[in-house]
């Protein structure tokens, strides 16, 4: 994968392409955004302009090396990445385990998400984590020479997962690398990252991606109709992971918009009333069955359907991309609920909830007390 093949971010590649041009490239550096802006491939692609620049492009050691960075099976890049337990591993799970899958995982859809990596491996109803085990395995492969007698590069994927001693243990590799070795570190939430990694790291945001640049990427791959390429590109949110559930019709958001729709409905009814209450208990019970990263996938699409009923509620329609399945559900006759006074309490509860339970949290209680608390919040009223 070179640069040729990213989809946008035209200033971040020019900016990564510079940084090697003029033989300055910050030894450890934090690449954050979302999964489907494409920060993975960048920083696949970015590795690969390192680990071949001492080639002659066109040259049969130049297309040798970047075919092996393609392929994944470069000797000096190296990958690390959240994992657990499975069929296949029953105890110390660290990347090179399921490096096979990774690379499976990477030539279908190398924007894909942690969730589905985590589906990958059979294992969507557990955390991903970089445990410290890990640590000791990036140390070891650092601490050896480049095969190459270049540069070794190590890209982590997802760092907030790193639990904390792994984080302590490969602390001082990251302030004092060895020589020519380039520290990747790729997040979408930097604030779960420790402070003292984060200051040691030049940081790189990955904005969202235009419209345009999605549909043109669905026009060219899936061969969509440009209007309809358009369409999928506006609900997409500048996701590209995102827009190839939506042409696919697959992905989870049929299922969590009924969860969605039977929550709020519950919760609105449940005002004086003991059996909604009773249905919202159950709703709890329900939704706590499911997989820790389901849940957390969950909240986050109520986060977004919270905000779109926002938007439509003070008439920003050129925002809007949510549209609902179900007939009966009309976001316009939902939006009146969701307004300057409850938004806030509705996006810090949901917030709270994802806290706890990446924190492993009792889902059906942590599922119960949300649901209390939307009972009160979407009763709230505007003020004028």
């Amino acid at each position: 994968m070179d640069f040729s093949e990213i989809i946008g971010q035209k200033h971040l590649q020019s900016h990564l392409l510079t940084t090697i041009e003029h033989g300055r490239i910050p030894h450890a550096q934090l690449f954050i955004g979302k999964a489907g802006t494409g920060v993975l491939p960048a920083a696949i692609a970015y590795a690969g302009a390192i680990l071949c620049t001492n080639y002659e492009k066109d040259s049969t050691a130049y297309k040798k090396c970047s075919q092996q960075v393609s392929r994944l099976a470069h000797p000096d890049l190296h990958f690390v990445y959240p994992v657990n337990t499975n069929d296949k591993v029953k105890k110390h799970p660290v990347s090179d385990n399921f490096s096979e899958e990774w690379r499976e995982f990477m030539k279908e859809n190398p924007y894909g998400s942690l969730f589905q990596w985590l589906q990958k491996l059979g294992i969507e109803k557990k955390q991903g984590t970089i445990k410290v085990d890990e640590a000791a395995d990036i140390m070891k492969k650092l601490s050896l020479k480049a095969y190459e007698g270049g540069h070794k590069v190590m890209i982590i994927w997802m760092a907030e997962k790193m639990n904390t001693q792994c984080a302590n243990k490969i602390l001082k590799l990251i302030e004092e690398p060895p020589e020519k070795t380039v520290l990747l570190l790729l997040c979408e939430d930097e604030q779960q990252i420790m402070g003292t990694i984060q200051s040691r790291c030049q940081k790189l945001n990955f904005p969202l991606l235009s419209e345009e640049d999605i549909a043109t990427f669905l026009t060219n791959t899936k061969g969509l109709d440009q209007n309809i390429a358009l369409k999928l590109a506006h609900r997409a949110n500048g996701d590209v992971n995102r827009a190839l559930q939506l042409s696919e019709e697959g992905g989870d958001d049929s299922d969590f918009e009924r969860l969605f729709i039977q929550w709020v409905r519950t919760a609105f009814q449940a005002k004086g009333n003991k059996k909604a209450i009773n249905d919202l208990l159950s709703w709890s019970e329900k939704i706590a069955s499911l997989g820790r990263e389901t849940q957390k996938k969950f909240l986050v699409y109520c986060i977004e359907v919270f905000r779109q009923a926002l938007l439509k509620n003070y008439k920003a329609d050129d925002l809007l991309f949510f549209e609902a399945e179900d007939p009966k559900f009309s976001l316009e006759k939902f939006a009146p609920f969701v307004h300057q006074n409850n938004i806030f309490d509705i996006t810090q509860a949901l917030e709270d909830a994802t806290y706890h339970i990446e924190r492993n949290g009792n889902a059906k209680i942590i599922f119960t007390d949300l649901s209390i608390s939307l009972t009160r919040l979407i009763h709230k009223k505007e003020l004028v």
